[in-house]
């Protein structure tokens, strides 16, 4: 199995997840990845293709380790980029993830982003935590 770690994202399989070549294909982004548990920032980021297809997919990403939300779409963005797709921050905020409960919380913004749509958000963390309670206020920082 070939493992590429990039700043960007967590090892992944690249054969796996690319076949033989980089591909400008939506499915090769996970729709969420965040830390297993804990409060942290996140955001919300549209990705799409620019060959007409129209194709476009709203992800979540989040982690403890980011300072700023910035931090998190740098990261991401630049990954993103180097797969031949395009990408726009939409906002972000704060996930409380307590992954003992079973219970993600979804709330707050970003200063330098604004605040994401977090009913989008809770209904893609909902898709990939389908046995977890995910709710969502605008309340808080």
């Amino acid at each position: 199995m070939a493992v590429v770690r990039t700043p960007s994202e967590r090892p992944v399989d690249v054969v796996r997840m690319f076949g033989s070549a980089m591909a400008e294909d939506l499915q090769i982004v996970e729709d969420v990845r965040i830390d297993p548990s804990g409060l942290y920032k996140y955001v919300l980021i549209r990705v799409w293709q620019d060959n007409g297809s129209g194709q476009e997919k709203n992800i979540v990403r989040g982690w403890a380790s980011a300072e700023y939300h910035a931090d998190i779409y740098d990261q991401v963005s630049t990954w993103i980029e180097k797969q031949g797709l395009h990408c726009e921050c939409q906002g972000g905020g704060r996930i409380n993830h307590n992954s003992a409960e079973k219970k993600i919380h979804v709330y707050g913004y970003s200063m330098g982003f604004g605040r994401a749509n977090h009913e989008i958000t809770t209904a893609i963390l909902k898709s990939r935590y389908p046995d977890y309670s995910v709710t969502w206020a605008n309340e808080g920082y």
